[in-house]
């Protein structure tokens, strides 16, 4: 008795990829069902993991999915604000905290190593672009410090 409610709940398949086996554009999504497959709306991305908090500078509204390039980005304010170049907005001022900016540069070069090969080449240009840029501006940072102190 309980294989017969199993049997008539169904499911459906959503074919989600861009391109066909013969690298070809798709034009659409195929979709296929069961009969009588009513199949439970998945919970928006946002809702499943918190993204970054939207900025005074106009960042993503908490309303649009995080993506993997909204989530870098977010990752890479938070190293521009400890590194000086963006003013907080909690407190209006300019705050310097290497250590933090480190850690931050530091979590994106591991997501750079574990996600190669696994990223759409704009994110991979996008990953590597930023951390070039907060990288050097880390090490001018840090550069600069030591020279001070001399």
């Amino acid at each position: 008795m309980e294989e017969d409610k199993d049997s008539s709940r169904g499911f459906r398949v959503t074919d989600r990829r861009r391109f066909t086996e013969d690298s070809e554009a798709q034009e659409g999504t195929h979709e296929s069902e069961e009969a009588g497959a009513a199949a439970p709306e998945p919970e928006p991305a946002a809702a499943a993991a918190p993204g970054p908090d939207p900025g005074p500078a106009g960042g993503p509204s908490p309303d649009e999915p995080v993506s993997f390039s909204t989530f870098i980005l977010g990752l890479s304010t938070q190293a521009l604000l400890h590194l000086g170049d963006i003013e907080s907005p909690v407190s209006g001022q300019v705050e310097r905290d290497l250590g933090a900016a480190r850690q931050v540069i530091d979590i994106l070069g591991i997501l750079q190593v574990k996600t190669k090969n696994n990223l759409e080449q704009a994110e991979e240009r996008l990953l590597e672009a930023v951390l070039y840029d907060l990288r050097m501006r880390y090490v001018e940072l840090v550069r600069g410090t030591s020279k001070e102190e001399a």
